[in-house]
C-alpha cells in the first residue's frame, strides 16, 4: 500500500492511497460472504453459491462497489495511525482509480489538529486580586442568615414592595382561559420580577381578596410571544419580620455564643472562599495569556459542527420547555440571534484554541494520565452531576466517551502543572502560594437537608454561593472539559462532548 499526505492549510490535508489487489482480499472475502447470505439461485444451497456465480447473476461493477465500502475504511484508518495524523471529523473520500485486478486508489481531505508553535513557559506569571474582605459583604452574608429566619405575619393593609402574598392567576388570550394558564394559592414577593412582567405593578396596592388585570407577553408554550390577560387575586398580604441582630440570633443561627463570635467566622470563611477564587482567577488569567501569545489555527468545520449541535441542543430543550427562541433571547437579555451566535461562535472558537495549547504542551512535556488522575476526574464530575462515580463512570463507557474522557484529564492535569510552576502574586505584590487552595471544601448543604437552618453540617453558618462546589479543584487547574469542546485523538472520529 502506498501513501502521500498533502497539506492543503494549517487544518486540512490530502490523503492519496493506493491499495494492491492483493490487499483487497479480505474485504472480496467479506463482500461474497455476505452476498452468498442474501442471493438464492437454482442448484446451489443457501451460502455455497461460488464467487463466480455471484459475478455473474449480480454483477461484477456491484460487487466491486461492496469491496470498495468495506476496503476504504479500513485501509484509511490505517494510513492514520501509521502516520499518526491526529484527525478531526470525517473525510471527504473520492475513488481516483479502480482497476479491476490491479489497483484501488482514493483520496481523502480531512480536517486536522493544527501545529501548535509553543513559547517558553518556563517564567510565566499572572496578577491576581488582594484577598480582601469588607465589613459590607460580611453584612450581606449575615443579611442572608437573618432573612432564612425570618417569620412571615398576617398585615390587614394594601401589598407593597417586600411583601409575600399569596395570589391566584388566571390567563386568558381572546377570553379564553389558556390551557395551564391558570393557578392558585401561589406565594409571590412583591417587588421580585421574577415571575412575569406587569404583574408587581397589578399586585402593588391591592389588599387580600382584591383583584387586578393586566397584559404581558407569554414566555413559553405554544403561544410564546403572544400577548395574554392575566386576573391576578390577592388571598393575604404577609410581611417577614426579621430577628434582632443580637447574640441570641448568632446562638440560633450558628455554633457561636455571640454576635462577633459569627461576624469573625464569616469574615474568615469569606476569606478563605476568595483565596479559592484567586487560584480560580490565576488558571483564567494563564489561559488567556496563552491564547494571547500562541498562534492557532482555526479549524473551521470543527467550529461550525460544534455550533450546529449546541444550536439543535438548545432547540430542543426549548422544545421540551414550550418556548422559542424569541423567548428565549427574551428572557436572557441578549438583542437578537445574531448577537447570540456570534457570542457563542467566539467562546468556541476561544476554548478550541484552549484545547489545542493543553494538547500541545502535554505532548511536549510527555503528560501521561494514570489511575489516580482517572478515578480524582471521575469522583469530581460524579459529584458536579449529582451522581454515584460508578453511574458516572458507566455513563462514560455508555456514551462511548472514554478516550474523550481520558484526553480532557490529561488536558486538566497539564493545566494544573503548568499552573504550579506560574509566578501568581496578587495586585498588591504579595506571593500567593497554591498550596493554601489545597484545604477542603466546605460546601453548604441543600435548605431542605440542613439540620438547623443556616448552618452546614460541620456547625458553620451557610454562606450560600460563597463557596461554590469543586472550588478547590476549580482553583488547581479546573476541569478542561469546561473549557473546550473535546476534538478527536490521533485515531480519528468526530467531535465528542463532554
Amino acid at each position: 500500500m502506498k501513501s502521500t499526505i498533502e497539506e492543503l492549510g494549517p487544518t486540512r490535508v490530502r490523503m492519496a492511497i493506493e491499495v494492491p489487489w492483493g490487499d483487497l482480499d479480505h474485504a472480496f472475502a467479506e463482500v461474497y460472504k455476505e452476498l452468498r447470505n442474501q442471493v438464492r439461485i437454482p442448484g446451489f444451497r443457501p451460502g455455497k453459491v461460488p464467487n463466480r456465480v455471484i459475478d455473474t447473476r449480480i454483477g461484477r461493477p456491484v460487487v466491486l462497489e461492496q469491496v470498495v465500502q468495506h476496503a476504504i475504511p479500513e485501509v484509511y484508518s490505517e494510513v492514520v495511525r501509521e502516520n499518526q495524523v491526529r484527525v478531526l471529523g470525517q473525510p471527504d473520500i473520492e475513488v481516483t482509480r479502480l482497476d479491476d485486478n490491479d489497483t484501488l486508489a482514493f483520496t481523502a481531505e480531512v480536517e486536522v489538529a493544527p501545529k501548535v508553535e509553543l513559547p517558553p513557559l518556563e517564567d510565566l506569571a499572572v496578577t491576581v486580586d488582594d484577598v480582601e474582605v469588607t465589613d459590607e459583604e460580611i453584612d450581606q452574608q449575615i443579611s442572608v442568615m437573618r432573612e432564612r429566619f425570618g417569620m412571615l405575619t398576617a398585615v390587614e393593609r394594601a401589598a407593597q414592595d417586600g411583601d409575600f402574598v399569596s395570589i391566584d392567576l388566571e390567563a386568558k388570550l381572546d377570553g379564553e382561559v389558556l390551557e395551564d394558564g391558570s393557578t392558585t394559592g401561589m406565594s409571590y414577593e412583591v417587588g421580585s420580577g421574577n415571575l412575569m412582567a406587569g404583574l408587581d405593578d397589578a399586585v402593588r396596592g391591592l389588599s387580600a381578596d382584591g383583584s387586578a388585570t393586566f397584559r404581558t407577553a407569554l414566555l413559553q408554550g405554544p403561544n410564546a410571544g403572544e400577548s395574554a390577560d392575566v386576573t391576578v387575586t390577592v388571598r393575604s398580604v404577609k410581611t417577614k419580620e426579621l430577628p434582632e441582630l443580637d447574640d441570641e440570633f448568632a446562638s440560633t443561627a450558628s455554633e457561636f455564643d455571640t454576635l462577633d463570635e459569627l461576624r469573625d467566622d464569616v469574615r474568615t470563611r469569606l476569606a478563605r472562599t476568595k483565596v479559592l477564587q484567586q487560584g480560580a482567577q490565576a488558571r483564567d488569567k494563564l489561559v488567556e495569556h496563552l491564547i494571547a501569545t500562541v498562534e492557532v489555527p482555526i479549524p473551521e468545520k470543527l467550529v461550525e459542527r460544534e455550533i450546529e449541535w449546541r444550536n439543535q441542543a438548545m432547540q430542543n430543550e426549548l422544545q421540551q420547555a414550550g418556548m422559542d427562541w424569541d423567548g428565549f433571547l427574551q428572557m436572557s437579555g441578549v438583542e437578537s440571534r445574531e448577537a447570540y451566535e456570534a457570542d457563542q461562535r467566539t467562546n468556541i472558537e476561544q476554548a478550541v484554541r484552549t484545547q489545542f495549547i493543553l494538547d500541545a504542551i502535554a505532548d511536549a512535556r510527555e503528560v501521561t494520565v494514570d489511575n489516580e488522575d482517572l478515578s480524582a476526574q471521575v469522583m469530581a464530575q460524579a459529584q458536579r452531576n449529582r451522581m454515584s462515580p460508578e453511574q458516572y463512570a458507566q455513563q462514560l463507557q455508555q456514551g462511548g466517551n472514554i478516550a474523550e474522557f481520558v484526553a480532557d484529564v490529561r488536558r486538566t492535569k497539564t493545566l494544573a502543572q503548568l499552573l504550579e510552576q506560574t509566578t501568581i502574586t496578587d495586585a498588591s505584590g504579595n506571593a500567593v502560594d497554591l498550596e493554601a487552595l489545597r484545604p477542603r471544601t466546605v460546601q453548604a448543604p441543600a435548605a431542605e437537608d440542613a439540620g438547623t437552618p443556616g448552618d452546614d453540617a460541620t456547625g458553620e453558618p451557610d454562606l450560600g454561593d460563597a463557596e461554590p462546589e469543586d472550588a478547590t479543584e476549580d482553583a488547581l487547574g479546573g476541569d478542561a472539559g469546561d473549557q473546550a469542546p473535546e476534538v478527536a485523538g490521533p485515531a480519528g472520529g468526530d467531535t465528542a462532548r463532554a
